[in-house]
């Protein structure tokens, strides 16, 4: 039961993330015009590549503390929180710094109708003064998740969540800003997640054991491990971002009330992976501690533990979808065309999990393991599929477009698991008696 024990923290405040998207659609989605929620899916499609596109900040450390609390390493996992965190505030005063060209680049290839763009260069320029929180923030998420503190996850999300939709509500609803309002929301959420998180790191330091040495924030010899690992996982992130990104800009071109529609479906398949990822992340902090200790034994418990609990998960969120979805399309836009747009597509979301769920599963085990090439590697085979699919079936409309798409996930979920099946029998197993 330690899956659970894990990931139940886990899930609920990863519900809480996508939570918040549904929010971030609803009150913007009850405008009266559907350019603002188009130019908050762009908005947020954009910050998806700038933020998300750093997601290794998390993985990473979670996968190399993990294995650090594993070897019974205290100063590594001390160590790898400097660094970590170093790093973030680089990354993030740099993207600061390149907002312009990045805000540019971004929505042309995003592209949209120019109000729309117009409104999401607003929102992009607000949400940028946030790129330093959000990367500090990833850091102390993996940093706890690696030592399989999974509670603080929570607090930090709900409190993250919770002041970001309050805020949508007072700034939106109460003071009549629009997706403006959105933006800035995010941002005062992300300082306020930040200075909570800081005060937690500086209460668990000084319960660990082992030296911090700060010599290793400027060696960069010392930091080779992390741009090891890092780099594998940036390149990774992106691929599945501009899988995104490129099923948004598609969307876009079929007009708004398609963006639209695309955007609130997106939604439920970001509740679902949000949901699903409870258990990949308990997953990537328990097969990470027993790599490091190579507990072959307690190592294949775990993925089978957390492939269990994965699949029912994805079988009941399948269910829901076909029962309620439409329902729930009806709570996130009151355009009525968004709204039948919208159900027209949603049998797509009915498969998903079903298939999404192992490539989410795995990513955990491989992140935890830091095999991370290989994850890599499953982003490039799923968009050798993808971006053909699309082409091949543009004649069907944006239901090529979904099945395009659910293809690319297929795909991956397949790559990943004929890696695992290969480690298995080599790598991640007790080494054969020699006689």
């Amino acid at each position: 039961m330690r899956i659970w024990a894990l990931a139940w923290p886990i899930i609920l405040s990863n519900v809480t993330v996508p939570l918040l998207g549904l929010v971030d659609t609803a009150v913007v989605g009850h405008l009266p015009d559907s350019r603002y929620l188009a130019a908050v899916t762009l908005g947020a499609t954009l910050f998806g590549f700038l933020y998300w596109g750093f997601g290794f900040l998390r993985m990473g450390t979670t996968g190399l503390v993990a294995q650090a609390v594993g070897r019974q390493a205290p100063s590594d996992v001390k160590n790898l929180l400097g660094q970590s965190l170093l790093l973030a505030l680089l990354i993030g005063t740099a993207l600061m710094l390149l907002s312009s060209p990045l805000i540019d680049l971004g929505l042309w290839l995003l592209d949209g109708s120019q109000e729309a763009q117009r409104l999401a260069r607003e929102y992009a320029e607000i949400r940028l003064w946030s790129a330093p929180a959000v990367l500090a923030n990833y850091t102390i998420l993996g940093w706890f998740l690696g030592q399989q503190n999974a509670r603080v996850t929570l607090y930090l999300l709900l409190l993250t969540n919770a002041v970001n939709i309050a805020l949508d509500l007072a700034f939106v609803v109460g003071l009549g800003m629009t997706s403006n309002g959105v933006a800035l929301a995010s941002v005062i959420a992300d300082y306020s997640a930040l200075a909570f998180g800081a005060w937690l790191v500086a209460r668990q330091l000084r319960l660990l054991d082992g030296a911090f040495e700060r010599t290793r924030l400027w060696r960069l010899r010392a930091y080779r491990a992390l741009f090891s690992v890092n780099a594998h996982l940036f390149v990774r992130t992106l691929g599945l971002l501009f899988a995104t990104a490129f099923f948004t800009a598609q969307g876009a071109r079929q007009g708004d009330t398609v963006l639209a529609a695309n955007a609130v479906l997106l939604q439920f398949i970001m509740l679902t992976s949000y949901a699903l990822d409870g258990f990949a992340h308990a997953a990537e902090s328990l097969t990470g501690r027993a790599f490091g200790r190579r507990d072959w034994a307690g190592f294949a418990a775990t993925v089978k533990a957390a492939a269990r609990f994965s699949f029912y998960t994805a079988l009941a969120t399948a269910l829901g979808f076909a029962l309620f979805g439409n329902a729930l399309i009806a709570l996130l836009t009151g355009l009525l065309e968004v709204r039948a747009t919208a159900a027209e597509y949603l049998p797509w979301m009915v498969a998903m999990p079903l298939i999404a769920v192992w490539s989410y599963l795995l990513d955990g085990v491989f992140i935890g393991t830091t095999a991370v090439r290989e994850m890599r590697n499953s982003i490039f085979a799923g968009l050798g599929v993808y971006l053909p699919a699309w082409w091949l079936f543009q004649g069907l409309g944006n239901h090529g477009l979904w099945l395009a798409f659910t293809l690319f996930m297929l795909t991956r979920s397949a790559v990943l698991a004929g890696y695992y099946v290969r480690y298995r029998r080599s790598r991640w197993c007790a080494a054969p008696a020699t006689y």
